[in-house]
């Protein structure tokens, strides 16, 4: 069975940055397009990230374009989000996902403090 757990989370300046880590037990990490997601307090959940296996093609919301890069090393089973510039509104529990089969991680916090 895959689980997901990120890491990497905490409270973080304004302008400051985090790098989150999700890494995946179970088979066929390489296989399959990962994705980072979150969900600020009284909002849905959204979307932030995908890469494909191979991690040649990556794609973002339009509210992290420039400032947050996924990236992927399928030998340790780990996808990141390097998120710099951070903002105040990035605000959220920080999840992962494995869309294929919506398998989600536990989520983390992030906070940006003004």
């Amino acid at each position: 069975q895959v689980q997901l757990v990120e890491s990497g989370g905490g409270l973080v300046q304004s302008g400051g940055s985090l790098t989150l880590s999700c890494a995946a037990s179970g088979l066929a990490f390489d296989s399959y397009s990962m994705s980072w997601h979150r969900q600020a307090p009284g909002k849905e959940r959204e979307w932030v990230a995908t890469i494909r296996p191979s991690g040649g093609v990556t794609n973002y919301a339009e509210f992290v374009k420039g400032r947050f890069t996924i990236s992927r090393d399928n030998a340790k089973n780990t996808v990141y989000l390097r998120m710099n510039s951070l903002k105040p509104e990035d605000t959220a529990v920080y999840y992962c996902k494995r869309p294929a089969d919506n398998i989600w991680g536990q989520g983390i916090q992030v906070t940006v403090s003004s």
